[in-house]
């Protein structure tokens, strides 16, 4: 961890109310070949529950899977605010209201799974991943970067065809939904629920640069591997956001029967 970082996080750490905000897939979790194998490396878990017991401090997934699947492989702590399906859905307590497709929306749907399903047939590797509000075809398992990327571009271009087909891009994976939505807006959601000081939030995607957009002047964005970013701060990989959370929790824990300024 680089001394900027350290700084800002020591700085992020002191504020009265925080919110620390987390992509799951290739942040929280290895990215896996296998995508209902993701868990949460153990280093961060454990950071994750010492944060979620401290005051103070609110604690989220803003993830690009459905809210069954975060909550079934991300295991959160009791409390755990969840953003889910890019923003589509959201889980920030009490009774969380599944998501609701007008019938055009359930057509669109369909025509989604449908043309992505008939896309990966075509190439040995890539699957597809139905999900609330569309469907993901991944080539993680594609043999080579050629026809992996040749397998998206079909998909784009088969997509171009579906009406109500909105297009997400990411690792090795092409995403399309019929309800707009970003992780920024749920970010944004977050931040009038939970009213903090100040926001952490930490991806590795390309759809997790729309978070990094809406950060404010005393937030603290943290990209996760390599890859243009609009965040101020990088780590190498998911294994080193445990050190990251550590530090947060172990200078709040530290500073609890110490008065903390507001900014």
């Amino acid at each position: 961890m680089d001394q900027s970082l350290t700084t800002a996080l020591e700085r992020f750490a002191d504020h009265a109310k925080i919110l620390i905000a987390l992509d799951f897939d290739g942040c929280v979790a290895e990215l896996t070949s296998v995508a209902a194998d993701a868990r949460p490396v153990p280093e961060n878990a454990r950071a994750i529950e010492a944060l979620a017991a401290l005051d103070g401090v609110d604690l989220a997934y803003v993830s690009g899977r459905s809210l069954d699947t975060l909550r079934e492989l991300a295991s959160p702590p009791e409390g755990v605010l969840l953003i889910g399906s890019h923003g589509a859905e959201k889980d920030l307590g009490g009774d969380a209201p599944g998501l609701e497709l007008s019938t055009t929306e359930q057509m669109a749907r369909g025509q989604i799974i449908d043309t992505l399903t008939e896309v990966a047939a075509d190439a040995e590797g890539a699957w597809v991943e139905h999900k609330p509000a569309g469907a993901a075809l991944h080539v993680r398992n594609v043999d080579g970067e050629e026809l992996a990327e040749h397998v998206l571009e079909h998909g784009r271009a088969a997509l171009s065809l579906v009406d109500g087909a909105y297009l997400k891009n990411g690792k090795k994976v092409l995403e399309s939904v019929v309800v707009l939505a970003t992780k920024g807006e749920g970010i944004t959601d977050l931040r009038e629920h939970t009213s903090p000081d100040a926001v952490l939030f930490a991806g590795d995607d390309v759809t997790d640069e729309q978070g990094f957009a809406v950060l404010e002047a005393e937030d603290v964005g943290i990209k996760v591997g390599e890859g243009d970013t609009a965040a101020a701060h990088r780590i190498a990989a998911p294994k080193d956001l445990a050190a990251v959370l550590r530090l947060i929790a172990d200078r709040r824990a530290g500073h609890s029967q110490e008065a903390r300024p507001d900014s």
